[in-house]
């Protein structure tokens, strides 16, 4: 075994035995588990830095489900999946609608003189 390893695992169990792990904050909760299978293995890690550091905000996030969502629909072949995926993208299209009002962007000229691009460009 590596040393290092060996060091770890002591100072774990010294850690454990002095009750350095007792009273933790968010003792005993589940832990938030984030699915990330939709992001290549080897982008994982970036993204986890990116997220960590609000680098990807949501409305990024609602644009890559959006995504996701449509390409199962375009390759689904059961008509009850596709119907289920339907009523997802328009729940995700709502999230990233009221999250677009909340900025306040749909009030610009540019955005009303745009408008039509935008969306073509990420629901379409």
């Amino acid at each position: 075994m590596d040393i290092a390893y060996i060091i770890a695992e002591e100072r774990i169990r010294q850690a454990i035995k002095d009750g350095d792990f007792d009273k933790l904050p968010g003792e005993g909760k589940p832990l938030k588990l984030e699915d990330l299978s939709h992001i290549p293995e080897e982008l994982r890690q970036a993204y986890r830095i990116l997220k960590n550091a609000n680098m990807i905000t949501d409305e990024q996030e609602l644009k890559r489900d959006i995504a996701t969502i449509e390409e199962l629909i375009s390759i689904c072949t059961d008509a009850n999946e596709e119907q289920r995926l339907t009523e997802m993208l328009t729940e995700k299209r709502l999230r990233f609608e009221q999250l677009v009002g909340k900025k306040k962007m749909t009030s610009s000229a540019a955005y009303r003189t745009y408008q039509n691009k935008i969306y073509s460009k990420f629901f379409y």
